[in-house]
């Protein structure tokens, strides 16, 4: 048995135990790597280990701490909350936008940077909690924040567009970061469409907040002082009757993450600075500001999914390196159908992203397209796009991240409905997404 069947085989057993038990895909697959590359690398052990760490994301490590450090003091702070807050008020309390606002505000987030299980995480208590106080489907809004976190997923700052692009660079194959981005963008936008109204979305037409202000609330429950107590304290605080107050006004430590997010952002987008690095750096100035109110931030940071997807990616360039990429790219691209091999290529990256990291998928799968596309009879742009969307729009499923934090965050009478209603959505975007988008992006041959 060659070594390329044997990395595939490893990389197969690894998403099935990580599907099958509770244990980290990036941990497996670490050992996955140590074991194959103390077979197959020559020198000594000290050696081997070298060359293994030699693929280890560095980059992308200091982008997933540096990115969810800051968002989890953006999160202890209320600064989220507020944002959601002022981002309901424009559009004057009306309900049926509120899944739109969560839809706008995630996709904002990974458009900037933020990885799109952070988003998820950041954004589904407080989008839940909504849906729970103004009677909102909770799948609805669910999928309202997966698909807006998808549909900014693809910029050319974020996690997902970085790491594509990067692959389309490398390979030397036509690409289009604009393009890939608003594909993703169009797509997860009319996804949202038709999943509002299938969820309940057209009973929400018409239907307005009817909340009072939360000083009235506190000054009418508990009296004058507690109103103040409720507009100047910490995200987190209740009504009286046990629902969350949303935080409404500006202090110092909202306003300084406001301009650290808005630097962040601008050093990315107009300077072109590393937003790991820039992320790192605001966070760390947002903790010497305040530092006893921000000692549990790194806590909070997505560690899980550091070693996930950093796990999964050092496995990955062992495979590039010793040519088993290449070797299964070849092997989808004898099948002597183009058209066909693209079409497996993106099935492969909607079930196997399923189950697993659409981060992790990406690095793996996107490489494999490369030989089917140095051919020339294919139009890079195309595939790349439709196996982007493929990979990531499946992210719905109760067994990907982004799904099992919506059903982590529903409350607990309504878990099993959100779980069941998720698993039918996701699957059937395994069905449907890589068909639609290989119809549309890449029969045509027009990009």
């Amino acid at each position: 048995m060659s070594i390329h069947v044997v990395s595939i085989l490893a990389l197969v057993v690894a998403f099935v135990i990580a599907t099958l038990l509770p244990i980290n895909l990036g941990a497996i697959a670490l050992v996955a790597a140590f074991v194959i590359g103390s077979a197959v690398l020559e020198g000594s052990p000290d050696d081997v280990a070298d060359a293994i760490f030699e693929g280890f994301p560095g980059s992308l490590f200091v982008t997933l701490v540096g990115v969810t450090f800051l968002f989890a003091i953006a999160r202890a702070n209320g600064t989220v909350d507020w944002l959601v807050h002022r981002a309901v008020q424009l559009v004057l309390g009306r309900i049926a936008f509120i899944p739109w606002i969560m839809f706008a505000v995630t996709a904002v987030l990974t458009a900037a940077g933020s990885v799109v299980p952070a988003a998820v995480a950041i954004i589904a208590p407080v989008g839940l909690s909504f849906a729970v106080r103004h009677k909102i489907n909770p799948v609805l809004m669910g999928l309202s924040i997966i698909n807006g976190a998808t549909a900014g997923g693809f910029s050319p700052i974020s996690v997902f567009g970085v790491i594509t692009n990067n692959v389309v660079a490398e390979s030397q194959l036509p690409g289009s970061p604009a393009f890939l981005f608003f594909g993703s963008l169009v797509f997860n936008l009319l996804l949202n469409i038709v999943m509002f109204f299938i969820f309940g979305g057209r009973e929400l037409l018409g239907r307005v907040v009817e909340e009072p202000a939360v000083a009235e609330v506190a000054e009418r429950k508990e009296g004058p002082g507690a109103a103040k107590a409720t507009m100047s304290g910490a995200t987190g605080a209740t009504f009286g009757d046990g629902e969350p107050r949303p935080v409404t006004t500006l202090d110092l430590n909202r306003s300084l993450t406001l301009v650290a997010l808005l630097g962040v952002a601008v050093g990315a987008l107009a300077f072109q600075l590393d937003v790991g690095l820039l992320a790192v750096t605001a966070a760390v100035l947002l903790s010497l500001v305040a530092p006893n109110s921000y000692k549990g931030a790194v806590a909070q940071v997505a560690w899980p999914t550091v070693l996930l997807v950093c796990g999964i990616v050092t496995f990955v360039n062992l495979m590039q390196e010793n040519g088993t990429i290449d070797w299964l790219g070849e092997s989808v691209a004898a099948i002597g159908v183009p058209l066909v091999a693209a079409l497996l290529i993106c099935y492969i990256g909607s079930v196997v992203s399923a189950f697993a990291s659409t981060t992790g998928i990406l690095a793996a799968l996107i490489p494999l397209a490369v030989p089917l596309l140095l051919g020339g009879e294919l139009g890079a742009i195309g595939v790349i796009t439709a196996l982007a969307i493929s990979s990531s729009v499946v992210d719905s499923s109760p067994y990907s991240t982004s799904g099992a934090l919506t059903v982590a965050n529903t409350p607990e009478n309504e878990r099993d409905y959100v779980y069941r209603r998720l698993m039918m959505w996701g699957f059937s975007m395994v069905l449907i997404a890589p068909l639609v988008t290989w119809l549309v992006l890449v029969v045509p041959g027009w990009l």
